[in-house]
């Protein structure tokens, strides 16, 4: 079994990635949003579908 060597490029860009489709739950994070953990399930499971992620982004801005 050979170990898969990720370039420096290749970490970064995962990691934007990752930033993006979890910007709804980390603005409902810093917002201290009370339904932080219902628009981090909605963002984890629906996130993939535009209608999803733009649903928890408009919810976790709104109070």
């Amino acid at each position: 079994m050979q170990m898969q060597n990720f370039t420096i490029a290749e970490l970064i860009l995962l990691t934007l990635v990752l930033a993006i489709y979890f910007l709804p739950s980390l603005i409902a994070l810093l917002r201290h949003h009370k339904n932080k953990l219902a628009i981090f399930l909605l963002n984890l499971f629906l996130g993939c579908t535009v209608i999803g992620w733009v649903s928890s982004l408009v919810w976790s801005v709104v109070r």
